[in-house]
């Protein structure tokens, strides 16, 4: 057997040019196979046809069709969230220049552990975190570090909080946290996350005031920008005010709504951002990145000291005083991608007009959305989005039909759509995260809701 091509090198290119043309055309006709958002059928189905397309594993004997076999199973099976009825999660459709720009990063596979291994990378990792940092903090010694995304951004944020403390603090957060922050607590060893009320969605900031008035000894608190179920964002001036007030030090889980920085429209959005003392961001989210593109930024490049590791054999003194950058202090992760490749082609490509106009359209298509779900007698609107975030529900309908309606939309392959709890019951969730959604769209999803609660109550019928 002679040795399969490689995809760097004088010869890489051509051999990957004939590959990439198998897998276009196998995610076109496993697309065209799949005909909606979602495969149909549910669970069972689409586990069935991919032990179908796979078959053995690793047989004996090499399949020269495998690549065309599976990638087309890959794409009859999958959510694409391209589709503009794919709406449930904080799940974007990545922007077709970014994609490209990761199949270079992984030809040519560079490693973020080294120098020797990532010399062009290390240097693009550094003008990228920096610029991101600013956006956050203008002012100061700002620095950012490229994560995997948020779950790895707040667990950072926490440690970093832990060691400017001398190694122990507590977290306060609101009910409405995403879950890896108290997970991350968990994880370091920390004292039981302090849980303050979020009655309306949102971080109370007097109930906060009265929590960081009664406990002492090293504090965070995390809010947040953007939460996962409605796209909420936490009252950060006012937060803010509180921790200088009470010396606690301030995290902002900016995950979801750390995008709207980029919108001369929305950005007033995160007043107070530049008050928090490290900020989490995810560019897999409005940013339209393929996973993974999280970044941490912190206020103060000095906090990032508590990372650095010595490897004799990645950051040996003697290579450190000659100039070769460090890289080990840059993650919690030795092997890392150069998932900054994709950022920096995104970023110059578009720039911030571009992204920013991104930014603007779902957001317009989010309250669009609102207006639709708003006049139909057979919905319920929550409230009006602040992000791009949409919740409603069949009126009079009970937790039971709701979840109904969303498993019905997902069986058949017509419609993905999230679900939300809040205010004590449950909410159907259209996350708009694709800027080339129409109003067509948007009316068709609707329309979809209203046809599967008619399948599911009797006598209902859709208007």
């Amino acid at each position: 057997m002679s040795t399969p091509p490689l995809a760097s090198g004088h010869q890489g290119p051509h051999a990957l040019r004939p590959l990439l043309d198998t897998v276009l055309a196998a995610l076109d006709t496993g697309a065209r196979a799949r005909g909606g958002p979602l495969p149909t059928g549910g669970p069972e189905a689409v586990a069935g046809r991919i032990r179908e397309a796979v078959g053995d594993v690793l047989p004996d004997h090499g399949d020269p069709q495998a690549l065309r076999t599976l990638v087309h199973a890959f794409a009859t099976t999958a959510a694409d969230p391209a589709h503009p009825l794919c709406a449930a999660h904080l799940h974007c459709p990545p922007l077709a220049v970014a994609a490209a720009a990761d199949l270079a990063a992984s030809a040519l596979n560079p490693s973020m552990d080294s120098w020797d291994q990532a010399p062009g990378a290390s240097e693009l990792e550094r003008l990228v975190a920096t610029a991101l940092a600013r956006e956050v903090h203008p002012a100061g010694t700002p620095d950012s570090l490229v994560t995997t995304g948020g779950t790895e951004s707040n667990q950072l944020a926490l440690l970093l909080a832990r060691e400017a403390h001398g190694g122990s603090v507590r977290l306060v957060c609101g009910a409405n946290a995403h879950h890896s922050l108290p997970r991350a607590a968990w994880l370091l060893g920390l004292p039981e996350p302090v849980v303050v009320p979020a009655p309306s969605g949102t971080l109370d900031p007097e109930a906060l005031d009265a929590t960081l008035t009664r406990l002492s000894g090293p504090l965070l608190v995390a809010a947040t920008a953007g939460t996962t179920d409605a796209g909420l964002i936490d009252p950060l001036p006012e937060i803010a005010a509180h921790c200088a007030a009470h010396g606690a030090r301030l995290h902002v889980d900016a995950a979801y709504g750390g995008g709207l920085l980029f919108s001369d429209r929305h950005r007033t959005r995160l007043t107070g951002l530049d008050a928090a003392d490290t900020v989490t961001l995810d560019l897999h989210k409005l940013g339209w990145q393929p996973v993974a593109a999280g970044l941490l930024a912190v206020r103060d490049t000095h906090d990032l000291t508590a990372l650095r590791q010595r490897a004799d054999y990645l950051n040996a003194d003697d290579d450190t005083e000659a100039g070769l950058p460090d890289l080990l202090g840059r993650s919690l992760r030795t092997t890392r991608r150069p998932d900054v490749l994709k950022l920096a082609v995104t970023l110059k490509t578009l720039g911030r007009g571009g992204l920013g106009a991104l930014v603007d359209q779902v957001c317009a298509h989010a309250r669009q959305f609102a207006a639709l779900v708003d006049a139909h007698p057979d919905f319920e609107l929550h409230a009006p989005p602040v992000i791009s975030t949409v919740l409603f529900r069949p009126t009079g309908a009970t937790d039971t039909t709701v979840a109904a309606v969303r498993r019905a939309l997902l069986t058949d392959g017509s419609a993905v759509l999230g679900r939300a709890r809040l205010d004590g019951r449950l909410w159907l969730k259209a996350t708009l995260l694709n800027p080339a959604t129409g109003p067509d769209d948007l009316a068709a999803l609707l329309l979809l809701a209203a046809a599967s609660r008619a399948t599911l109550v009797e006598g209902h019928t859709p208007r």
